[in-house]
């Protein structure tokens, strides 16, 4: 089955022109001010105007309000919300406000923590499975960290899914062999620095992802 992949986090026309050009299926524009890829309403708006139509725009939230979710879908023109630390409850008000599909965070260190997927079933379209992030940290994601990929051997997946996670162009074919996924998404893997995508990285990654 073909592979594909997000780029998240981007927010420079060039890095944006990277994935595009290397074949991404979606590309992540984040809507969350601790994070160092935060996008103000302007970017997000110039740069989903610069997405042509096969790719799929998804914003990624950590806890949002309404308002932020409405504002950021206009300006992003966004066809994909990505929920971390977001209640199935929640999750299924946000699909149903919005009519958009809906990915719903899974942050894994153990086995356990996959369980909580089920929880998802009705309220999201795919499970996004990431690592967890050190307690206390500032970000729910993009800080490199990966989980171990054998806790989803056998694991039944109650939805679509993809994963996420430390990934880089140097372990991307590993984790695709090793877990069977076929979409994988990446930030902090293509960066030179915290929010500062590499288009040369960009472009490895998706080659060694072999999307091209």
């Amino acid at each position: 089955m073909p592979v594909t992949a997000k780029i998240c986090g981007l927010s420079t026309a060039d890095t944006l022109n990277a994935a595009i050009a290397g074949g991404a299926s979606h590309v992540g524009f984040v809507f969350f001010a601790p994070s160092p890829r935060n996008l103000m309403r302007e970017r997000a708006a110039e740069l989903a105007a610069r997405v042509p139509p096969h790719v799929a725009r998804v914003g990624v939230f950590v806890d949002p309000d309404d308002a932020l979710v409405e504002s950021a879908l206009h300006a992003g023109q966004l066809d994909v919300l990505q929920l971390h630390k977001v209640a199935p409850a929640r999750a299924a008000a946000i699909r149903a406000k919005t009519a958009r599909e809906v990915w719903a965070a899974v942050a894994v260190r153990t086995r356990a923590d996959l369980d909580s997927a089920a929880s998802y079933t009705g309220a999201a379209h795919r499970i996004l499975y990431d690592a967890k992030t050190p307690p206390g940290a500032a970000l729910p994601g993009g800080m490199g960290v990966r989980f171990d990929w054998t806790l989803l051997d056998g694991f039944r997946h109650p939805l679509p899914w993809a994963l996420s996670g430390g990934l880089d162009s140097a372990n991307v074919r590993e984790a695709i062999t090793r877990t069977g996924a076929t979409l994988v998404d990446v930030s902090s893997g293509v960066e030179n620095a915290p929010g500062v995508k590499d288009p040369a990285k960009i472009a490895a990654f998706l080659k060694a992802v072999g999307i091209r």
